[in-house]
C-alpha cells in the first residue's frame, strides 16, 4: 500500500490485539449473548389504593448504574477513524492516513488489501466515515467517505466509495468509485472534511458533509458541503421524497438538511425514525442536532467576506433555524462520532446517546426524552479522560461498545467497552 501523506501504516504486527482469552471469546459472540440485564435496587412501595378505584401498578425497580469494564482489542493505530461489526463478529476499521484493518472472532488483527492510492489526506481529511450494508451477511458491500486526488473537475474532493470485502477479510475491491461525488473539500488545508457515513432505518444512506471552512457553502443549497445528504446505497441518486428533490429550487436533489458546519457523527436512534448529527463548532460551542427534512441548522460564517467564526452555531437571526437538541456552551470538546446504547444489560445506560470528544477526551452521555430533548448529560466515568481523544463509538452487534482513539502517531486503540 503506497504511503499517505500522513506517514506510512505500521505493519500489522504491530497493530496486533492483545492476547486475552477473555477479549477472543468477547469477540467471537454474536448479538445473542449481548449479555444479561443487571439486577436493579428494589423500587419503592407503590402507594395505598382508594376504595373502589383500581389498583395501582407497582414501581419499577430503578435501573442500576453499571461499572464498565475497558478491553484494548487493537493498538498500534494512526488516527483510526470508524469502526464497524459484521455478522459473523469481525470488526472493520479504517485510518485517517490510508488503510483498513480487520480484527477476527479469534482476535487475529489482519490488513484488508485495498486500493488508496488516489486517498486526499491532508489535515482533517483523508479516509473517513465508514458503514456496513444491511444487507453485508450476503453483500459483503460496504461504505466509505474519503478524500481523493481527483474529483469530478480535477481538483481533489470527498467522495463515498461502494465496496465489496472478500469472505476471508483479506482484501476489498471498490464497486461504486464514486457511489457519490462531487463533496468539495478545502484543497488546501483539508480543513472541515466531514465526513460520517450512517443507514437510516429505512435503509437509505445518510451522509455528513464538512463547509471545507468557507463561509457561504452551509447556506448555499447549490453545494453538498456543509449538508447531511440523504442517498440510495445502491445507485448513489436522491431519493424521490427528499425534500429537495425535483426540478427549479436551485438545490441539490440529494440535501436533507443544510447550514451545517462539520458534521463528524450520524447516529440512528433504535425503534425510531430519528437521525441525529454531531457538529464541531468554533471556540464557542459544538452541537448535537434531531435533523428534520430541508431543516436548516444555522450556521451561517458570513461576515465581511471572511469565514467569520465568531457566530453562534445556529444564527439566531436566521429565520427557521433549527435549535440544538444539546450545546457544549462555552466548553468546547470537539465531538465525533455517536451511538445509542441498547439491551437490558446497559442497566440505567440503556438509551443514552453518546458522543465522543476529540478535545474533551471523553464520553458523553445524553439522556433525550422522546421528542429528541435533553433530559440530562453526564460523562461516563471510566472514560473520562482515561484514554484520550475519542474518535468514534459503535454499538456492535454483540452488545458492546467499541471505541477508537485519536491520538496519533501509532499510539490509538481500538477499545471494548461492557458493563460488569
Amino acid at each position: 500500500m503506497p504511503p499517505s501523506r500522513s506517514g506510512r501504516r505500521p505493519p500489522a504486527a504491530l497493530r496486533t490485539a492483545v492476547p486475552a482469552a477473555a477479549l477472543v471469546a468477547a469477540l467471537a459472540a454474536c448479538a445473542s449473548d449481548g449479555g444479561a440485564a443487571g439486577d436493579g435496587a428494589a423500587g419503592e412501595a407503590a402507594p395505598a389504593s382508594s376504595p373502589g378505584s383500581p389498583p395501582a401498578p407497582a414501581s419499577a425497580a430503578p435501573a442500576t448504574v453499571p461499572a464498565l469494564q475497558v478491553q484494548v482489542v487493537a493498538e498500534g493505530l494512526d488516527h483510526p477513524w470508524d469502526v464497524a461489526q459484521a455478522p459473523d463478529g469481525t470488526l472493520l476499521l479504517d485510518e485517517r492516513p490510508g488503510g483498513l484493518t480487520a480484527v477476527l472472532p479469534g482476535g487475529r488483527v489482519q490488513d484488508v488489501a485495498a486500493d488508496f492510492g488516489d486517498l486526499f489526506a491532508e489535515g482533517e481529511t483523508g479516509l473517513m466515515g465508514l458503514a456496513l450494508d444491511p444487507g453485508f451477511d450476503g453483500n459483503r458491500r460496504f461504505y466509505t467517505c474519503q478524500g481523493v486526488q481527483d474529483g469530478p473537475t480535477g481538483a481533489p474532493a470527498v467522495q463515498v466509495v461502494a465496496w465489496t470485502v472478500a469472505d476471508d477479510w483479506s482484501s476489498a475491491t471498490r464497486v461504486a468509485d464514486p457511489l457519490v461525488g462531487g463533496i468539495p473539500v478545502n484543497a488546501g488545508t483539508g480543513r472541515h472534511g466531514g465526513c460520517r457515513v450512517e443507514f437510516g432505518p429505512d435503509g437509505s444512506l445518510y451522509v455528513g458533509t464538512g463547509d471545507n471552512a468557507i463561509g457561504t457553502t452551509p447556506q448555499d443549497l447549490g453545494t453538498l458541503a456543509g449538508k447531511v445528504l440523504r442517498v440510495d446505497p445502491a445507485t448513489g441518486a436522491a431519493l424521490p421524497d427528499n425534500p429537495f428533490a425535483g426540478a427549479g429550487d436551485g438545490a441539490d436533489d440529494l440535501l436533507w438538511t443544510y447550514g451545517h458546519r462539520n458534521v463528524q457523527g450520524l447516529a440512528v436512534r433504535p425503534g425510531t425514525d430519528q437521525v441525529y448529527s454531531v457538529e464541531h463548532g468554533p471556540d464557542r460551542d459544538d452541537e448535537v442536532n434531531l435533523l428534520r427534512p430541508g431543516g436548516n441548522y444555522g450556521w451561517n460564517p458570513v461576515g465581511a467576506g471572511v469565514y467569520d467564526e465568531s457566530v453562534p452555531m445556529t444564527d439566531p437571526q436566521l429565520p427557521g433555524a433549527v435549535a440544538a437538541a444539546w450545546s457544549s456552551g462555552d466548553e468546547r470538546v470537539a465531538p465525533s462520532g455517536a451511538t445509542f446504547l441498547q439491551g437490558a444489560q446497559w442497566g440505567a445506560y440503556d438509551g443514552l446517546l453518546l458522543v465522543g470528544a476529540l478535545r474533551g477526551e471523553r464520553v458523553i452521555a445524553l439522556r433525550l426524552d422522546e421528542a429528541g430533548a435533553l433530559v440530562e448529560q453526564f460523562p461516563l466515568p471510566e472514560l473520562d479522560g482515561t484514554h484520550g481523544r475519542i474518535r468514534s463509538p459503535q454499538l456492535g452487534n454483540d452488545g458492546a461498545l467499541y471505541l477508537t482513539t485519536d491520538n496519533g502517531g501509532g499510539r490509538d486503540q481500538l477499545l471494548r467497552v461492557t458493563p460488569s
